[in-house]
């Protein structure tokens, strides 16, 4: 059984900050936690993602700027967002990957404008 939830979403002011949070619970041991965005009508592109090894790592467009973290104990991936800017405006979805399969969020929108 995996269940994933995102959270954190909003509108932000470019060069401002958000932090969006993935919780995953799950009965089998999580071998990946990532982040995806995703603008209609374009690809959906890799933001970060953590291995079961505390391992980071990320999309060019995000490098430097976001900042993905995890909380064993709460099975919770954080993913810290600085800097934003109009491009990043998109819906972020997390993804878990388990041995049994892989298993999306519905997602939380980041909207960045002034």
């Amino acid at each position: 059984q995996v269940q994933v939830q995102e959270s954190g979403g909003g509108l932000v002011q470019p060069g401002g900050s958000l932090r969006l949070s993935c919780d995953a619970s799950a009965s089998v041991a999580i071998k990946v936690t990532a982040w995806y965005r995703q603008v209609p009508g374009q690809e959906r592109e890799l933001v970060a993602a953590i291995y079961s090894n505390g391992t980071p790592t990320y999309g060019d467009s995000v490098k430097g700027r976001f900042t993905i973290s995890r909380d064993i104990a709460r099975n919770t991936v954080t993913l810290q967002m600085n800097r934003l800017t109009p491009e990043d405006t998109a819906l972020y979805t997390c993804k878990v990957v388990t041995a049994w399969g892989e298993r999306w969020g519905q997602g939380t929108q980041v909207t960045v404008s002034s």
